[in-house]
């Protein structure tokens, strides 16, 4: 049986990007032949196995496994296949998080639920990250068989080498560090994870930093905004990064105290098991699949006001048996995430509906 996966980006070290290779990788090992096609395909991904969208040719032979992230014109080309149709479902985020980030004439690519609609006789069965997802597909009429699948997640990538100079600069740093890590969207409102470590380093503890790290645009309102707002808020210490090598990514991660997201908008949320892999303690608000991603683990927050956030953090940073406590919880935690128990699931869901 050949299966195919269709994804409009397969972009190096995203997180819809890593799940495709690796449903890929758990695919050929079992035997299956397998591709990946997509509009855009990241030049350090040079597996001979992954093509350019231009040169997918359908067939009735095919089971296509389809990663649903966005409205997009490829949504239309899956609608109208002859092959079989799996949706692997991550969630859209709503058009009222990223407004005004991106303008109603931005394209189709935030025509969203719209698009999604397009799919609901064409798919066969759906693979969602998350309950919290299915929910969404079950609000937009889907009634084909649907089943969580989490993504995949290579933790193998995770035990590369951290990248010396950030850990020469940060490692034995005495100061309180704070992290988050995420593209910056409005949706993953940085602008409260900066406001709680305001009050954090004003009211509690001076010698403290913030590292924001995640891939940012300058030609758009939120991150020159964001700058602005840091210069508001009058707080020393608050690092945007950029797109940055995945090896300072790791470093971040490995120098870090608490890990803060108050993103309003998630399907799964990777960063949150990232976070447990490196043993970073998690500060969350309580929003889509964030509850459910964390299983009982962390602190979540219903309440994200900077003295909240600020004191959860001293929490952290100063009750040791507390901090003990959740970093043990997400080590646990983490063990549903595992590898092998995923990939096994995948294979299962793949027997039974492909």
């Amino acid at each position: 049986m050949k299966i195919v996966q269709l994804l409009p980006e397969l972009n190096y070290g995203d997180a819809v990007g890593n799940d495709a290779v690796a449903l890929h990788e758990a695919m050929c090992a079992a035997g299956y032949e397998a591709e990946i096609y997509a509009e855009k395909i990241d030049h350090r991904l040079t597996d001979r196995a992954f093509h350019t969208i231009d040169e997918f040719r359908d067939s009735e032979h095919l089971v296509v496994l389809y990663h649903l992230v966005l409205g997009n014109k490829m949504n239309y080309l899956v609608a109208s296949l002859r092959a079989k149709v799996i949706l692997i479902y991550h969630n859209i985020t709503p058009l009222h998080y990223l407004y005004p980030e991106y303008s109603f004439a931005d394209s189709y690519e935030l025509r969203g639920f719209d698009d999604v609609r397009a799919l609901r006789s064409k798919a066969s069965a759906v693979f969602a990250v998350s309950e919290y997802n299915l929910k969404g597909l079950r609000r937009c009429g889907f009634t084909c068989p649907m089943e969580v699948l989490p993504i995949l997640i290579r933790y193998e990538d995770y035990a590369a080498d951290p990248a010396p100079a950030v850990m020469e600069r940060y490692r034995d740093d005495p100061a309180a560090k704070v992290l988050f890590t995420g593209r910056v969207s409005p949706n993953k409102c940085f602008q409260d994870v900066m406001a709680g470590f305001a009050y954090y380093q004003k009211v509690i503890h001076a010698d403290s930093k913030l590292f924001l790290v995640g891939k940012y645009a300058e030609d758009r309102p939120y991150y020159p905004a964001l700058r602005a707002y840091a210069d508001h808020l009058d707080a020393e210490g608050i690092l945007f990064t950029g797109h940055i090598p995945f090896d300072e990514i790791l470093a971040y991660y490995r120098c870090a105290d608490v890990f803060v997201c108050m993103s309003e908008h998630e399907g799964f949320c990777v960063p949150l098991i990232e976070a447990m892999y490196f043993g970073v303690p998690i500060i969350a608000y309580d929003s889509s699949a964030i509850a459910e991603t964390l299983g009982g683990t962390g602190i979540l927050l219903s309440d994200k006001s900077p003295a909240t956030v600020g004191e959860a953090i001293d929490l952290l940073l100063t009750d040791s048996a507390l901090r003990r406590d959740i970093i043990e919880g997400q080590r646990q935690r983490l063990k549903d995430f595992d590898n092998e128990k995923i990939k096994d699931r995948f294979l299962e869901l793949l027997r039974r509906y492909a």
